[in-house]
């Protein structure tokens, strides 16, 4: 009973802020938009036959495969190089400048850089070669890739740090005594020890995905080009439009991937325990 009222304010809280208002969006989700009558799942076929749905599930899913991977593959390098280094804890603090800075700041960046009067238009006219509207054209989806492997690097050291500091230098000792050599301790110690740190640093980083939102908006506007047409894009012109029951169908929907891929993921790595 003790531990319950511990517990209490926390609930309270989750229930009143996350259980009840996703409650409503569920209900929403039945009902039109404008009569609030009860609609069944024509909001949910509706959503799946939108083409801008389609479209941002798309860009989505490609985004977020390509850049977990490569976000988690650098920083582990990163991280390992760091650790080894005496310099690697200043090292590590101007990798998390990027999160320190405002987005509103980063975008603006982007936006003096890549637009078709940017910095880099000028740099490359002065050398003769033709410029580009970047933000207009294909290379837009790889401007938003490395913005957010640039703002979500550090993060994702520290994290792996975290998990290298937990490996006991014993082993490494033990190992080296024995004749292993640095791959050999890499691959058979290190890796195996940053199992937990993988699947944390793996569901930060796919949540974080989701939020580059905010620099492709500040940048490219409510319309960018379609190769960076996220949900969030499609989420924000919807709130704009008042289609609310379009928008908590599409919540909802996103919600329960979210999670089946979390609970998929947390299996995974039981497994191999």
């Amino acid at each position: 009973m003790r531990g319950f009222l511990w517990i209490l304010p926390s609930f309270l809280g989750v229930m009143v802020f996350y259980l009840l208002p996703y409650a409503d969006v569920v209900r929403r989700s039945f009902l039109g938009a404008v009569d609030n009558h009860f609609v069944g799942i024509e909001n949910y076929k509706t959503v799946l036959g939108n083409t801008a749905f389609q479209l941002a599930v798309k860009n989505t899913f490609l985004f977020t495969l390509l850049c977990i991977p490569v976000l988690i593959v650098v920083a582990l390098f990163c991280a390992v190089t760091l650790y080894k280094s005496k310099y690697g804890g200043i090292i590590k603090s101007a990798f998390l400048m990027p999160m320190a800075l405002p987005a509103v700041s980063v975008a603006l960046v982007w936006r003096l850089l890549f637009h078709s009067q940017g910095l880099l238009n000028h740099w490359l006219s002065d050398m003769n070669i033709a410029g580009n509207d970047w933000m207009n054209s294909g290379s837009a989806f790889w401007i938003l890739f490395i913005s957010y492997l640039w703002k979500n690097l550090g993060y994702d050291i520290v994290l792996w740090m975290a998990g290298l500091a937990g490996i006991s230098s014993n082993i490494y000792e033990a190992a080296r005594v024995d004749g292993a050599g640095e791959m050999q301790c890499f691959f058979y110690i290190t890796l195996p020890n940053l199992k937990s740190s993988l699947y944390t640093i793996t569901v930060l980083s796919f949540l974080n995905s989701f939020k580059v939102f905010r620099e492709a908006y500040l940048v490219a506007g409510d319309y960018p080009h379609e190769s960076i047409y996220m949900m969030q894009h499609l989420f924000n012109n919807w709130f704009r439009a008042f289609s609310f029951d379009k928008m908590a169908a599409a919540a909802v929907m996103e919600s329960v991937v979210l999670l089946a891929l979390i609970m998929l993921l947390q299996k995974a790595w039981d497994s191999k325990d």
